[in-house]
């Protein structure tokens, strides 16, 4: 049993017009037994008329028994809606006596019925083998109490029920009449339930209470609820109608605005613009399929309603092409020996790196235009890769504008989005030529090894045309779609390592190393650029301030270690701080402080870097290598022990395929010349040999660390220390010779920042020493070896 569709209820109504219902049924008078109706999706109230569809031959045949008696029934809730002939334990207990106003039989075998809840009823038993459901009940009546609460309840539940009302237009009149005339408490609870959105759980639940108090308190939090989304709906539905009305507002008041310009013969605003743009469009030097899309864009304008959002778009797009220097250039103001001061002032040492920019820049002197390649500045962080580049701006006379590469992902960040997307805009490339307004700037693309790459595509590959001298003159962004020549712009790229960078990419570049800094150089730079910045930041003068030289010189050796002077600045902020507080604190006291080297521990806390060794080798086995890294050179300890076992190796420390195999190549040539070099092996598969290379957690890899590698197993078998004031680096072959590797000067670098006295480095680079600062030269002596049984005699000690 189903509640039929709207066509049903109107044709219901027309057909009952005629009649007036008989007056309501007493409740004495109920027969003790009634045929029960299941309803699947409607639950009848006392007092509630509603229509019922009626498909089932079971249901049909109880309706007309029902018209044909005394048309008194009992409807109640099926628990399961699905069931077409629902048993005695498919229904609820309580449900409504009810009578029937009218039926009505249709063509397709079904019955439409009206049916008047008259009381609620208990289904005490059912009668078996009937032709349909009936069952013994009783009344199920209300239990009511003459108290000032359910006074107080009725008044609140038929004044929030009003409200409903009011926000409800379209509930019926004769619910506000009957809402208005109810004084009944049952009957109103009755009334606001069959009004209400409720869910058929708990319309059912609100049928199973019989005290009206407690009904009444039920009902409460429900009105509530129903009451906040109407308010909310009709909140809703006031913003909509009032943007509406002010767009449709807006509109006629442009309107009328448009008619009293032109009865004024002012012309029209939004003709007026068109007619500026397009002025500009012809004033602006443009190229000429440049100047064809942005006429053709105005003529696309012009079409247009201001008010529509393409509109927008069209004239930001506009905007842009009229707003890149297509033309606009920056005279060259080249001077030598300017250009040698600029960088001199600027940076401290580099001398070849300084020289090499000073022949770029003669080059562009002579040749007046750029088409040469790309420098890539490379060297560790804090060496002032960054800051050479706007040197060369400076020395140039040119516009310079920086790009931060790391972390981008996007390859629209290089060329751009499409004007398909919301919110488009051109790529970094342009940004930086319209911020620079000049098309050939310097632009430094800074950490170009950071790039990365997902499935919005790869910027490296974006950069490979950016970056081409035979290809940039056509670049193209994707948001501008027209050629835009880059020629003319000098690129400099900085990064810290060049493994990273895309293969095709590092083949466009001419790479300039940037060495770390000497002791003696950032002495220098501290003096001449990190103390004087740092005095001004830190509201300090030379006067009231001074750090001679010796001071300087403990904070690099007892508090920093590294390739730059980043870490130097940071120290030396910090010595700023702790001066400028005791200053502060002398009340008065106009003497000048001076930092002395006892100063340091109480300015910075204790020592933390080391100067001497960082470990003195005491025992076999034990060497001390050099390691090149993207930050600068470091030394690495190799360890090497053997237990008893089956003469197995093994090696840990996070080592990588190609340091696993020099260690194999190292223990396969010891034992290869073990009768030259008197190495007993009589017990070899006895023991298992292992080599760990300390700090576990940090990748290694390289075949740099074979002389290291065979140094600490040639110390443990042959019961012989390794120097501990030597340092080595070289890959081995397995014929004993020592070959050249890379990264000489950051290695050496590092062994003299470690206090090491001497270096062992293979024969084939002996021409990178002269590339190591004189004043390191000095400190170190150097060892250079062609075959391992020269490096033995050299880095370990006589028995």
């Amino acid at each position: 049993m189903t509640s039929p569709d709207t066509e049903f209820i109107s044709i219901l109504g027309a057909a009952s017009d005629a009649e007036t219902p008989a007056a309501r049924i007493s409740s004495r008078s109920l027969p003790e037994v009634l045929p029960i109706l299941g309803l699947s999706d409607i639950v009848i109230f006392p007092g509630m008329v509603a229509p019922l569809l009626v498909e089932t031959a079971q249901s049909i045949h109880l309706i007309d028994d029902v018209v044909g008696g005394d048309r008194l029934l009992g409807v109640a809730l099926q628990k399961k809606p699905d069931a077409e002939n629902p048993l005695p334990e498919d229904m609820h207990d309580i449900g409504c006596a009810a009578r029937v106003l009218k039926m009505l039989k249709f063509p397709d075998n079904t019955v439409r019925v009206l049916v008047e809840g008259l009381w609620r009823i208990r289904m005490k038993e059912y009668e078996k083998d009937a032709p349909y459901l009936k069952a013994k009940i009783e009344v199920w009546k209300d239990i009511k109490e003459d108290s000032i609460e359910l006074q107080a309840l009725t008044r609140n539940a038929q004044s929030q029920f009003q409200e409903i009302i009011k926000l409800s237009p379209t509930m019926a009149d004769q619910v506000k009449i009957a809402a208005i005339n109810t004084e009944d408490p049952g009957a109103l609870s009755d009334l606001i339930v069959v009004n209400l959105n409720l869910s058929l759980e708990e319309r059912q639940s609100m049928l199973e209470m019989n005290s009206v108090k407690e009904r009444l308190t039920r009902l409460l939090p429900l009105l509530n609820r129903e009451h906040e989304v109407l308010t909310l709906s009709s909140k809703i539905q006031t913003d909509v109608a009032s943007s509406m009305s002010k767009s449709q507002r807006d509109f006629f008041l442009r309107e009328q605005m448009r008619a009293i310009q032109r009865e004024l013969g002012e012309g029209d605003v939004a003709a007026t613009e068109i007619k500026n743009l397009r002025e500009q469009v012809e004033r602006t030097p443009l190229p000429d399929d440049a100047k064809k899309v942005a006429l053709q864009e105005v003529e696309r304008l012009q079409q247009m309603s201001p008010a529509m959002a393409e509109y927008g778009v069209g004239r930001h797009y506009l905007d842009w092409i009229l707003n890149l220097p297509w033309t606009k250039v920056t005279e060259d103001k080249i001077n030598l020996n300017d250009a040698k001061r600029i960088l001199d002032d600027q940076h401290f040492g580099l001398t070849k790196v300084k020289d090499r920019l000073l022949e770029f820049l003669a080059v562009i002197k002579l040749k007046k235009q750029i088409k040469g390649p790309i420098l890539c500045l490379v060297g560790p962080p804090g060496v002032g890769k960054t800051s050479l580049g706007k040197s060369v701006a400076d020395a140039l006379g040119r516009k310079f504008a920086r790009i931060a590469l790391g972390g981008m992902r996007d390859e629209a960040e290089i060329r751009g989005h499409r004007r398909t997307y919301v919110g488009a805009l051109p790529g970094r490339i342009l940004h930086a030529l319209r911020r620079a307004e000049s098309r050939n700037p310097v632009i430094l693309l800074d950490e170009i090894d950071k790039v990365g790459s997902d499935f919005r595509g790869d910027p490296a590959s974006a950069l490979l045309e950016v970056l081409d001298p035979a290809q940039n003159s056509t670049f193209t962004d994707h948001y501008l779609d027209l050629p835009f020549d880059l020629s003319r712009v000098l690129f400099i790229t900085t990064a810290n390592w060049l493994d990273p960078i895309h293969p095709a990419l590092r083949d466009r570049l001419e790479v300039i190393e940037l060495p770390g800094y000497t002791e003696s150089e950032k002495l220098q730079i501290a003096r001449r650029y990190l103390v004087p910045r740092q005095l001004e930041e830190n509201g300090l003068t030379r006067s009231n301030f001074k750090i001679p030289d010796p001071a300087l010189k403990r904070v690099i050796q007892d508090y920093t270690r590294e390739a730059g002077v980043r870490q130097l600045e940071r120290e030396i902020a910090a010595l700023m701080r702790k001066a400028a507080f005791k200053i502060v604190s002398r009340n008065g006291d106009a003497k000048p402080l001076t930092l002395v080297p006892t100063d340091l521990k109480e300015y910075l806390g204790p020592v933390r870097i080391f100067s001497e060794t960082a470990e003195q080798i005491t025992e076999n086995g034990i060497a001390t290598g050099l390691a090149w890294t993207p930050v600068g050179g470091e030394i690495l300890f190799i360890e090497a022990t053997r237990m008893p076992g089956k003469g197995q190796l093994t090696l840990t420390g996070s080592l990588g395929e190609v340091m696993k195999e020099s260690a194999q190549t190292a223990l396969s040539y010891l034992r290869s010349q073990s009768k030259q070099l008197k190495i007993d092996l009589s017990d070899y598969g006895k023991y298992d040999l292992h080599i760990h290379v300390p700090a576990g957690a940090t990748p290694k890899d390289g075949p740099s660390a074979g002389v290291t590698i065979v140094a600490a197993l040639a110390s443990l078998l042959l019961h012989r220390r390794v120097r501990s004031d030597t340092a080595m680096t070289g890959e081995i072959s397995l014929r004993g010779r020592v070959l050249r590797v890379g990264g000489i000067k950051e290695k050496v670098l590092a062994a003299s920042r470690f206090g090491m006295k001497q270096v062992i480095l293979p024969e084939q680079n002996r021409a990178d020493w002269n590339e190591v600062p004189a004043e390191v030269r000095q400190k170190l002596k150097v060892h250079f070896v062609q075959h391992i049984s020269d490096l033995i005699a050299l880095a370990l000690c006589k028995k």
